[in-house]
């Protein structure tokens, strides 16, 4: 069921509409010079702020809602006003100059999202220290399946939700579930959040239908293995349709960002990095060992397409390199080539990858063919990374699944942080996932060898 609009909202969002756009027609006025007499132009300015803002959902914030997401939100929202802006500049502003369109954007879009994270983590501020703007929550179903929210209720209070009784579906189910329903009616409960795990299909019903009748929050927590599927509901004139995943990068305004951001990443790293690096590393490595400077390997991209995946060789010539995975202490490694894995410039030709479009600069970590068929039938929904572009780094790679895979636990975890990848992109992350990959490399990250 769709989440009820919070307590406050009805009196937050009214005022961030009308703060929003007061600071864009003051700046409009004190620092572009609009000609803001014109009605027509600023019904244009206003028309297009909060038409960009209900397609995006810019002001669909919610207490779950992460920091990630707004920002991405706002960087698709100043990107698409900007456009807006100019255009409307072009018929009724056309003696403003470019500089002054720009600072007049960003400090009027500075402001309202200053504004906007104050009234976030005021709430959320609020929330923990006067227990205020709480949602009455109670959970259904066996301790194993409701524990973990249970636990993020009890240690996030920021959040806002208090916690107000456990149903355990271990006992009686009928007695329980009825006992819900009468409690829900007399504690003023907000929300229920049952595990559809632990429940039939009748019950899911009776649930379904209480929460409708008595206007009440009703939100379900999914099984482990359809945790990381993220189901989208979609219309075909009035036919609902379900559409099993949900791939940020499948939007092609998301595509054009993200290949946009790859081309320029790439050719800064080529120009920068590998123009002067190649010729040091290739007279390292050729004078320590017989063979090329660079090393090609077929993998597994986009849609399951093989491509040749270049990095700066760092073993001797062996027939195994296509075969299996390098290891801690493999003699197969040159002396030159310890170093540039622990520091994971072997990694760097990848950017030449990039730049053709077989991978992207962030993305899951393509496997060689013949691992790709073993994990194929061995590890369930690994080709669904297949959906997107691979990368030089990932969201897996940072959250300590990198290297060499010493167990199924390994791969199973890549694939779900892969998953989760592909269905939340955002270029936030993107940007998150490279810094902290820099971090982790300048640190020392124990699985480079």
């Amino acid at each position: 069921m769709r989440t009820k609009t919070g307590r406050y909202s009805g009196y937050i969002r009214p005022f961030s509409y009308l703060i929003d756009l007061s600071i864009i027609i003051f700046f409009a006025v004190y620092i572009a010079n609009f000609p803001v007499k014109n009605v027509v132009f600023l019904m244009a300015l206003g028309i297009s702020w909060f038409s960009i803002a209900a397609h995006l959902g810019f002001y669909e914030v919610y207490r779950y809602t992460k920091v990630i997401t707004i920002m991405n939100c706002a960087f698709k929202q100043i990107s698409l006003f900007a456009l807006a802006v100019f255009t409307i500049a072009f018929f009724y502003a056309k003696e403003t100059s470019f500089k002054v369109t720009i600072l007049f954007l960003c400090i009027s879009f500075t402001l309202i999202l200053i504004i906007k994270f104050s009234i976030y983590y005021f709430l959320k501020e609020y929330r923990v220290l006067f227990g205020g703007n709480f949602r009455r929550v109670v959970l259904l179903g066996n301790t194993i399946n409701v524990s973990p929210l249970q636990n993020f209720f009890t240690e996030n209070q920021d959040y806002g939700y208090k916690l107000i009784q456990i149903f355990d579906l271990e006992q009686d189910k009928k007695m329980q579930i009825n006992q819900m329903f009468s409690f829900v009616l007399s504690n003023q409960i907000d929300e229920m959040y049952c595990s559809i795990t632990d429940l039939n299909q009748n019950q899911i019903n009776d649930i379904i239908d209480f929460a409708d009748n008595n206007l009440k929050t009703l939100k379900f927590i999914p099984d482990e293995k359809r945790l990381f599927q993220n189901y989208t509901l979609e219309y075909y004139d009035y036919i609902p349709v379900i559409k099993l995943r949900n791939i940020s990068l499948d939007e092609k305004y998301n595509k054009i960002i993200k290949r946009f951001f790859d081309i320029i990443f790439s050719v800064i790293i080529i120009v920068c990095i590998l123009s002067w690096l190649i010729p040091i590393l290739g007279i390292l490595i050729k004078l320590e060992s017989k063979g090329p400077v660079f090393f090609k390997q077929k993998r597994n991209g986009l849609n399951n397409r093989e491509f040749y995946c270049y990095k700066f060789r760092s073993m001797e010539i062996n027939d195994l390199a296509h075969l299996n995975q390098v290891s801690k202490n493999d003699n197969r490694v040159t002396g030159i080539g310890k170093i540039i894995r622990k520091t994971s410039m072997d990694e760097l030709p990848q950017f030449f990858n990039v730049l053709l479009g077989n991978m992207s600069v962030v993305g899951p970590r393509p496997h060689m063919v013949s691992h790709t068929q073993k994990y194929a039938i061995k590890i369930d929904k690994f080709m669904v990374r297949h959906f997107i572009k691979p990368g030089i780094t990932g969201l897996a790679q940072i959250s300590g699944f990198r290297g060499e895979v010493e167990s199924d636990k390994d791969i199973v975890n890549r694939v779900k942080y892969d998953i989760f990848y592909l269905e939340n992109w955002s270029i936030l992350l993107d940007m998150k996932i490279i810094v902290t990959t820099i971090y982790n490399i300048l640190r020392g990250d124990k699985k480079a060898y």
